[in-house]
């Protein structure tokens, strides 16, 4: 039997990734400053980076490694999009937050960890003040990595 393949998605079920080559997928999307295609869409905002956003949620990246991922200056890519607050970073963040926290938490029927993930997303969402808003990313991020680690092993 043969498979077409466009992309990631295939017409019969794929094994799961190594995390060999998971490390690969990962490397071969960031570039020679460490930066992924998140970094680049969250570092240059202009009239596209929504549409380009809804292209890197909607493919399947491996979008959870990617946004933990931290560049040559040592930012994850989100850091971008917390440090400079204007209103199209703020809805940048918020399709991000959706779609990498909340979304997966839905799709994997965890719901009570989602109780714990969206008033979180929503405090982050709120924030004016920018350390108070760093501060409230870092531990919204630690707290969904406890998430994916225990829904790996389980």
């Amino acid at each position: 039997t043969t498979s077409q393949s466009i992309g990631f998605v295939t017409s019969k079920p794929r094994p799961l990734l190594s995390s060999c080559d998971q490390k690969e997928v990962e490397k071969s999307l960031v570039d020679e400053c460490g930066m992924t295609p998140f970094h680049v869409c969250f570092s240059t905002i202009g009239p596209a980076s929504s549409k380009l956003l809804k292209v890197l949620l909607d493919n399947k990246y491996p979008y959870n490694a990617l946004l933990g991922w931290k560049d040559a200056n040592g930012k994850l890519a989100m850091d971008y999009l917390v440090s400079n607050w204007t209103l199209e970073n703020k809805t940048l963040l918020q399709m991000t937050l959706q779609s990498w926290m909340v979304g997966r938490l839905e799709r994997w029927g965890a719901k009570d960890w989602g109780a714990t993930m969206i008033p979180l997303v929503s405090a982050l969402l709120a924030e004016d003040d920018k350390d108070r808003r760093v501060t409230v990313s870092i531990e919204t991020c630690s707290i969904m990595k406890q998430f994916e680690n225990v829904e790996a092993t389980s």
